[in-house]
């Protein structure tokens, strides 16, 4: 299977490098062929604005549904969004990873899907391609995600509540919108304070979770 491994997180002795390392040995010597997008090795541009076009549809003002669907038509993004999109063209899995930041993802990941998933590449706003005819459809995609907060915090009657609802803007109205089948979530809670025997418990697990897909 191919594979696309979307990464967010800043340092590279963290617990999240340790999960990303394992996650690539262990899909690697499982027989899968595997791309990174590293976003903050990558220094990726999260922004979308008027840069992201080679060839304007319109300059007098920016639409970006309609200036996305003319890129994707000719082809016309910047070089590092068509980089991207080969990937994601590429893979049929995508793994996103990154901390739970105000639960939900870091900048640099939210501004990565609104670059990549553009209009006439992920979905189609004009003919409603969207959800069942996303059109992404016949990939898949999972989230292993950590988070400062411990699990009571995000249990329903929790202060920050059921994590699984709050995450549904992204595995919903992303994911699910842009016609992608999605996996069960990898959740790892109060990494932060974990010790050093539930870290290597959980990095053991993501390893089974992977042999398993």
């Amino acid at each position: 299977m191919n594979i696309l491994y979307i990464y967010a997180h800043q340092e590279p002795a963290s617990f999240n490098a340790a999960l990303k390392t394992t996650a690539l040995e262990t899909l690697k010597n499982t027989g899968h062929d595997i791309k990174v997008s590293d976003l903050y090795a990558m220094k990726f541009k999260p922004v979308l604005d008027a840069s992201d076009f080679l060839q304007r549809k319109k300059t007098d003002i920016l639409s970006l549904f309609p200036e996305q669907i003319n890129a994707s038509k000719t082809g016309t993004f910047v070089s590092d969004i068509m980089e991207e999109m080969e990937k994601v063209k590429w893979a049929d899995l995508l793994i996103f990873q990154f901390p739970i930041y105000f639960t939900g993802m870091p900048a640099i990941m939210k501004g990565w899907i609104d670059r990549v998933f553009a209009a006439g590449f992920a979905f189609d706003p004009i003919t409603q391609g969207v959800y069942d005819k996303g059109l992404l459809k016949g990939k898949k995609v999972m989230i292993t995600i950590t988070t400062g907060a411990d699990e009571s915090l995000y249990s329903k009657g929790g202060a920050h509540g059921d994590i699984n609802e709050l995450l549904k803007y992204i595995t919903h109205c992303i994911f699910e919108y842009t016609g992608l089948e999605v996996l069960p979530s990898y959740i790892m809670f109060a990494a932060n304070s974990q010790s050093r025997e539930t870290g290597k418990q959980r990095l053991e697990r993501y390893r089974e979770i992977l042999q398993n897909l």
